[in-house]
């Protein structure tokens, strides 16, 4: 894959770092473990609920992450657990991969757990909306996460002035924002980038281009070939990473992460990737009509997965035998099993799951909360 300059936000070969210094350079041996584990995790996540779905067990809309999984666990990796996150309706993993790094049950780690996120997503009391919504509409000032919407662009102003509330308040934390590359069509995407940059505001804009904005393909919504380069009319560099080479997203992230902490302003990351199935599962079918098999098999062909494994046996981390021990990449939701995964994942979501399952539903009075603000009621 190509990158855009940190200097001219043009596409060039090399890298902003220079040669041999990418940032996962830096990485331990552990810390490479812990990726591939995160990868792992959130492809089981995703294809457990497919399942839990057509088994009749949830209701609402899915909106897969499979084939996708690079770009949430690369860029959230190099985050401190101060910083704060604005995941979109396909990013449910990086509710409970933010901060994951520093153990996944850490009850003190700034992300929310497995059992809150299951929660949600099966409506049930426990849930941080308190079943408003199965999906991903939820957040925590406490955890650091912005509340997505459905105007997938509309929290780029929302994370701009997190970022300039956390300059003000004297911190060095940074905002790392998530959206399609059909939000960058939007306007309140560059009125939030523009006032970013103005400001030199700690943000970066982790921009997920799978190809298709719902049923609008890229050269539809993006005059140039590059997303990133919409950077060039703000000044800031914009940066393009293989989304599906979750090193690769590391580094272009993390080299931005650390841009912005030191005071330099935004940037924009594009991560070229593909959507594995539809918009949402209600779109499953009419998504075979405007995708030919042949642009999804090439788009699914580069698994996130399988390319972190061979860095990890190349590196001497992994042996082969290591590697093909569990091997869930390059499956579809229906031909995947538990046993492709590592136990420690397939317990980890699945004590989500029946921990949802048992929950109790909200009581119907609580229906009323949150609308206008009454003395003793619990605010979200």
């Amino acid at each position: 894959m190509s990158s855009l300059s940190a200097t001219s936000a043009t596409p060039e070969s090399a890298e902003p770092w220079g040669a041999d210094q990418s940032p996962s350079r830096l990485l331990a041996p552990d810390d490479y473990r812990e990726i591939l584990n995160q990868l792992f995790l959130a492809r089981y996540f995703d294809v457990r609920l497919i399942k839990e779905k057509k088994r009749g067990h949830l209701r609402g809309t899915l909106y897969s992450s499979h084939n996708q999984e690079a770009v949430l666990v690369g860029a959230l990796f190099g985050l401190e657990p101060k910083d704060w996150i604005s995941p979109i309706h396909r990013d449910m993993p990086a509710f409970f991969l933010k901060d994951a790094k520093r153990g996944w049950r850490n009850p003190e780690r700034i992300g929310m757990s497995i059992q809150e996120v299951c929660a949600q997503i099966w409506g049930k009391a426990a849930s941080p909306g308190r079943a408003r919504d199965n999906w991903s509409h939820i957040g925590s000032r406490k955890k650091r996460i912005v509340h997505s919407t459905s105007m997938l662009a509309s929290t780029v102003p929302v994370a701009a002035g997190i970022a300039y509330s956390e300059r003000l308040r004297g911190s060095n934390a940074i905002v790392l924002t998530f959206n399609g590359e059909g939000s960058t069509a939007r306007g309140d995407f560059h009125e939030g980038l523009n006032f970013a940059a103005v400001h030199k505001l700690p943000m970066v804009s982790v921009i997920e281009n799978n190809m298709w904005a719902y049923g609008t393909p890229l050269e539809l919504g993006c005059p140039t070939p590059f997303v990133a380069e919409r950077a060039k009319g703000y000044g800031i560099p914009g940066l393009v990473a293989d989304g599906q080479d979750v090193f690769d997203v590391y580094d272009k992230v993390k080299w931005c992460v650390d841009y912005a902490r030191a005071g330099n302003g935004p940037t924009v990351v594009e991560c070229r990737t593909y959507r594995a199935y539809g918009h949402g599962d209600h779109d499953d079918d009419r998504a075979s009509k405007y995708r030919s098999p042949e642009e999804v098999a090439e788009g699914r062909r580069r698994d996130p997965i399988a390319i972190c494994k061979e860095r990890l046996v190349e590196l001497g981390i992994l042996t082969r035998d290591e590697a093909d021990q569990f091997q869930p990449e390059g499956k579809s939701a229906s031909e995947v099993r538990d046993e492709d995964f590592p136990p420690d994942v397939v317990a980890y979501v699945r004590e989500g799951v029946q921990f949802a399952i048992r929950s109790p539903y909200p009581d119907a009075e609580e229906a009323a909360w949150w609308v206008f603000h009454e003395e003793g009621e619990p605010q979200p």
